[in-house]
Formats: structure tokens, C-alpha cells, sequence
């Protein structure tokens, strides 16, 4: 069974209306909603929420593995709003030791047919000063608020984790974007990814 692990119900809702083609309403930040092999939750905003949230669902569920899905906000100028961006790196980001003993990456592969992979920051904490960028920032492509939560919960009980990001915004942009070209993207790479794991092998 995949666990679907979205940020907020509203990403959720994204797909599960379309794909269910019935009752999104059924889904909330408590309750995973089964359908078929697939088990869908959202964690709610903040690294302390999705980090409480995935340890209830690996704790209580037998997962296959973990995909976690949602918007983030480009810290490359290049992606624009809808670009599906595959994690191949998460960072904690609210650190300030640079030179901690543990160093706060986490590799990961992307199994899936995304627009370009690059590296995720989840970071509480932000400013809107693009001169104050952290250090984590720096070298990231693109910043959540949960990726690294969900990830490093899912390593420790063992379970593969994919994470798999839409751009909603840009981190430079004074432009005032909506989440409906990223919230379509998320929609439309279930769709195919769900399609392509339930599709029988030749």
C-alpha cells in the first residue's frame, strides 16, 4: 500500500475529488482515507504537525512506501508556477550549526516522471528578504514547510520516501499568484503516477 502524504487538505482535495470522483469531503488532518491500494492523509502545516502525522500513519499503517506531495514556493527563478519539481535532496532548514556532527540532508530518489528533480529546503522559519537568505536556501531549489519531517520519519522506520513538489510561487516574485496552476499539476502527476503503479507488468 502507498502512503499519500499531502501538506494541507486543500492539495489533497486536488486529486481525491477528480480520482474518487466522490466524498473529498471525508478527508481531514486526523483521518487517513483508504482508496484501493492507496492511503491518503495531510499532515497540516509546520514540520511538528507532519512529523506527528507520519509517525501516527507508519506507526498504525503496513506501507509500501511513503509519497509526499504538495506545493512549495521556487527559490530558482527558473521554475515557474506548476513546475513538478522530484526531491533529490531535503534539507532541514531551521538549523543555524554549520558545523553540526549531523549533517541536515537527506538523499532521496524520484521513481516518477517529473518536469526536473532538484534540492528541497523545509524550513518554519523564513524571511522575505531574498538578501537574508539562509545558508540552506542558498543551495536549495525549492522550500517547503514539511518535506524533511516526513522524510526523515519515514527513514527511521525503514520505509522508502518520495517526495514530489509543484511550484506556487516564487521566492523573488512580487507577482500575486494563486495555487490553481499548482494544484492542476498536482492532480495531473497522481493521476499518471497512480495509473502507472496500478497498471499490471508485462
Amino acid at each position: 500500500m502507498l502512503g499519500l502524504v499531502f501538506t494541507t487538505t486543500d492539495e489533497a482535495v486536488s486529486f481525491v475529488g477528480p480520482y474518487t470522483d466522490s466524498r473529498p469531503d471525508r478527508l481531514d488532518e486526523q483521518t487517513p482515507l483508504r482508496i484501493d491500494d492507496l492511503l491518503i492523509t495531510a499532515t497540516g502545516q509546520g514540520k511538528i504537525k507532519a512529523t506527528l502525522a507520519t509517525e501516527r500513519l507508519l506507526r498504525d499503517h503496513d506501507l509500501d512506501a511513503v509519497l509526499h506531495v504538495g506545493t512549495c514556493t521556487a527559490l530558482d527563478e527558473d521554475l515557474s508556477p506548476g513546475t513538478v519539481v522530484g526531491a533529490s535532496f531535503v534539507l532541514e532548514g531551521d538549523r543555524v550549526e554549520l558545523d553540526a556532527p549531523t549533517y541536515p540532508r537527506m538523499p532521496l530518489e524520484c521513481p516518477f516522471d517529473v518536469d526536473t528533480e532538484g534540492t528541497l529546503v523545509s524550513q518554519d522559519h523564513v524571511t522575505n528578504d531574498s538578501e537574508e537568505q539562509s545558508y540552506w536556501e542558498r543551495i536549495a531549489d525549492v522550500r517547503d514547510e514539511t518535506g524533511y519531517a516526513v522524510a526523515y520519519v519515514s527513514a527511521q522506520y525503514g520505509t522508502p520516501c518520495h517526495i514530489v513538489k509543484t511550484v506556487r510561487d516564487q521566492e523573488e516574485s512580487n507577482a500575486q499568484n494563486t495555487d490553481e496552476d499548482a494544484l492542476h499539476a498536482i492532480a495531473s502527476f497522481l493521476e499518471e503516477a497512480v495509473a502507472e503503479r496500478t497498471t499490471p507488468k508485462k
